[in-house]
């Protein structure tokens, strides 16, 4: 991108009303940037929720990981983020008003890929949404009981009940038996749980 389409790009960003819109214009922004250098990005997280739920999650900050081999070094980092005139680092910035973390390789177990999203920029990528879920629950009991992330994965298992979001349900019970998650009577019960509540069947009960 040349720096008048940055520029162009961010004045949008910066006048965008809808706070899901605006974070998915900046994720398509900051992909493009990184990727026309080689390095993909993928957003993870409360990010990605607020995504897969069009805005029934709303994220205060956009954090995405490294998908690429690539190294990528702080001075690049800096170097990169800099285009889109950030403030900060390095792995921490602002841009646009609104925060912006690039974390390390992305951690998944899943193998279900990543969603693509189109987007005014270009394709945002996301974080398989089996990989979310078991991550999610495991955060809202352990180490001990935490409401903002019971809400925020209560809302995911919702638009995946809708069929809003497909999820491979196999995939994430098996995901949820792992050592690392540990986390399976949990997932069936919270999953119920939600299925009840909007008068579905939940995927884990005959």
């Amino acid at each position: 991108m040349t720096p008048a389409q940055i520029q162009q790009a961010l004045s949008d960003i910066t006048a965008e009303s809808d706070p899901a819109l605006k974070h998915l214009k900046l994720a398509s922004l900051v992909s493009a940037v990184f990727r026309e250098r080689g390095v993909e990005l993928v957003v993870v997280g409360g990010s990605a929720i607020e995504f897969y739920t069009e805005g029934a999650y709303v994220s205060g900050d956009l954090d995405m990981c490294l998908v690429s081999p690539t190294r990528l070094d702080v001075r690049t980092r800096q170097e990169l983020m800099g285009r889109l005139a950030a403030r900060g680092g390095p792995r921490s910035w602002q841009v646009a008003g609104h925060f912006v973390d690039i974390l390390g390789e992305v951690e998944t177990l899943a193998r279900t890929p990543f969603d693509e999203l189109q987007a005014p920029y270009g394709p945002v990528r996301l974080v398989s949404p089996e990989d979310l879920l078991v991550e999610r629950v495991l955060i809202s009991v352990y180490p001990q009981r935490h409401e903002p992330a019971a809400l925020c994965v209560r809302k995911l298992i919702a638009v995946a009940l809708a069929g809003l979001v497909e999820v491979d349900w196999a995939e994430a019970r098996r995901l949820a038996t792992r050592p690392e998650y540990d986390i399976l009577p949990v997932l069936e019960q919270l999953v119920g749980e939600v299925a009840h509540e909007l008068g579905k069947d939940s995927p884990y009960h005959s």
